[in-house]
């Protein structure tokens, strides 16, 4: 396990009141990519130095700091220009590592199918593109000796074509990918299930909450971005109504434009649900500017009108007079939010309630019966509504449904006005 120093620097009153949450989030994420936190460092100053990002002083600082500690890795909570990266690592004699590399690096870890792989990839590559200049000698000298005289290219140009063409590929490769899962969303957006996608920060406890409503035994942690891949699960009620369930990765502050951009395709099955579940740690002293971070991400998706329902999880860390008050609130019919533990299940059959009440608002019970002879006029049938159940006898098919007025329209004739017990 690397040793890691983290670097904050602070230019503004507001970034250095905000430095001690911002450098806890950054100690979790080194310990997502596997490194040990030895110490951290802060400066405070009106400018950055284009040099080095930070003062010649704090640079003979870390550089100390690294021996002391036996560290040999650098980690700036800030993105970094590949000049500085480069002089930081000539001086500090550390491997230097900004904030946009750190979470590439988690996210090629736990990157899982090949959709996922290929836009971590993509990300990384984008990223190091425009920074091949500057890197050293190795990746901008001509060639030398006997076989490289002549016309031949700078080795930073074929660095550049090879990344190029590579990106191209793998563009055109997840391009096929995205292809199938747009085909996928269309095929769902006929159908008459709704959709409710888990939006969060990540470590919010999303996976956790999955689980428990879809019934899965799936991987969860503590560590950040424990889940990149989206999954989508059917959720039922007793009564037999159902919808399906999205997860996929969680949200960050400054998360990193490169990744946004390759997850985007990824990112849009959040625009295609019929509700967001924006799920929040409530015993996170920083969970109202995570919440706020979400949100910013959620409306550069176009996902700001669609109905979300907040959720307050881990109540179970609160004091139980904290955990009682959000309770009480689920019960109020204009709660602003919901208190959940994912983890202990409480408050999770007001979740279910609330979500129930917005996606099948307009939805009411059916009872169709079709003679039997004439089978062929419930063929539009699950296309246009919820089949619960389904049953049989020697002269008629019955069908309990849960549909939109204007899904049945054509089975008018078909309705039955009493139920009897199914």
């Amino acid at each position: 396990m690397e040793k890691a120093i983290l670097v904050n620097v602070a230019t503004t009153k507001e970034e250095k009141n905000a430095a001690e949450g911002s450098l806890k989030e950054l100690s979790g994420l080194a310990a997502a990519a596997g490194a040990e936190v030895v110490g951290s460092v802060v400066q405070v100053r009106p400018r950055i130095n284009p040099r080095s990002f930070v003062g010649a002083g704090k640079v003979d600082e870390i550089g100390r700091l690294r021996k002391e500690l036996g560290a040999g890795l650098v980690i700036f909570d800030h993105n970094l220009n590949a000049t500085q990266q480069r002089n930081l690592e000539d001086e500090v004699r550390a491997k230097i590592v900004d904030r946009t590399q750190l979470i590439l690096d988690i996210f090629a870890q736990r990157a899982r199918t090949n959709e996922g792989k290929l836009q971590v990839e993509l990300a990384q590559l984008n990223y190091l593109l425009p920074r091949l200049r500057g890197k050293g000698l190795g990746l901008t000298q001509q060639g030398a000796g006997i076989g490289t005289r002549g016309p031949g290219e700078k080795k930073l140009e074929e660095d550049r074509r090879r990344i190029t063409d590579r990106i191209t590929k793998i563009k055109k490769d997840i391009a096929g990918l995205q292809k199938r899962r747009s085909s996928q969303r269309h095929s769902r957006r006929k159908s008459p299930v709704p959709t409710v996608s888990l939006v969060g920060y990540t470590s919010a406890g999303k996976s956790t909450l999955f689980n428990l409503l879809a019934e899965e035994r799936r991987y969860t942690s503590s560590n950040l971005f424990s889940t990149l891949d989206p999954l989508l699960r059917r959720v039922s009620y007793p009564d037999g109504a159902y919808f399906f369930l999205s997860d996929t990765v969680g949200f960050i502050r400054r998360l990193p434009v490169e990744l946004v951009t390759s997850f985007r395709a990824t990112l849009e099955e959040v625009g295609e649900a019929d509700c967001v579940c924006h799920i929040v740690d409530v015993a996170s002293p920083a969970s109202e500017s995570q919440a706020q971070a979400v949100e910013a991400i959620l409306a550069d998706l176009g996902a700001s009108g669609i109905p979300v329902v907040r959720v307050l999880n881990k109540i179970d860390l609160l004091t139980e007079e904290e955990k009682d008050m959000l309770l009480r609130r689920n019960a109020g019919p204009n709660a602003g939010s919901l208190a959940i533990s994912a983890r202990t299940g409480q408050g999770v059959p007001d979740l279910l309630r609330r979500l129930r009440e917005v996606i099948f608002g307009d939805y009411k019970l059916y009872t169709i019966r079709v003679p039997r002879e004439t089978p062929e006029i419930t063929r539009s049938l699950p296309a246009r509504s919820l089949i619960l159940k389904k049953r049989e006898n020697e002269r008629y098919l019955e069908f309990k449904v849960m549909a939109e007025p204007a899904g049945i329209v054509n089975f008018l004739p078909y309705l039955e006005q009493g139920e009897e017990p199914w």
